[in-house]
């Protein structure tokens, strides 16, 4: 699913304006993002998590030339799902 399609389906279930919806769904991947930017965590009950991941540096190869490379630290953004919703897709 799109997040035209999401937002669709938004103003379909809500009776909002397709614009409207466009807006709504716009407006809450922006504020996740925006937690997320902050090292903040976002918890969406019976949904899941959305939270910042710290990767330690650590060695790996180069694919072409086999030669070992460091692979510096970085940040990378994570989600864990909810047990509500583990159980609706086992």
């Amino acid at each position: 699913m799109t997040k035209n399609e999401l937002a669709e389906k938004v103003s379909k279930k809500t009776g909002l304006t397709r614009k409207a919806a466009f807006d709504a769904v716009n407006s809450t991947f922006g504020l996740i993002k925006e937690a997320l930017v902050k090292g903040d965590k976002v918890v969406i009950t019976s949904f899941g998590t959305f939270k910042v991941r710290s990767r330690k540096t650590r060695k790996g190869r180069n694919p072409q030339t086999g030669s070992e490379i460091q692979i510096g630290a970085h940040k990378l953004p994570g989600f864990i799902a909810g047990k509500t919703l583990k159980r609706l897709i086992k």
